[in-house]
């Protein structure tokens, strides 16, 4: 994929795991995600929203069962990269707080 294709994709994968870090119990839903995505300027199909959802389950940062709605929580790991207290190289990395 292009430079500003994977910029998107790593941005994408902040958002969702900073949305995730500031809500109770690190819990939400992929059609909320989609929409908080478009608020904050990324906005993203379903299966962009899904397909980075399985990413992330992939790489241990968040948790979900399969069904026909997808609710989704942070993991620890996620949470910590959410907080820029860990790093992944294919998610980009959250600006300081101010």
């Amino acid at each position: 994929m292009n430079d500003y294709g994977d910029t998107l994709r790593r941005h994408r994968r902040i958002a969702i795991l900073r949305h995730l870090e500031a809500i109770p119990e690190y819990t939400g839903n992929a059609s909320i995600l989609q929409d908080v995505l478009r608020g904050l300027g990324l906005p993203s199909s379903r299966d962009q929203v899904v397909t980075e959802l399985a990413w992330l389950k992939e790489q241990g940062l968040i948790t979900y069962d399969e069904a026909d709605f997808l609710v989704v929580t942070a993991t620890g790991r996620g949470v910590d990269i959410a907080r820029g207290l860990a790093t992944h190289p294919d998610i980009q990395r959250p600006n300081p707080k101010r």
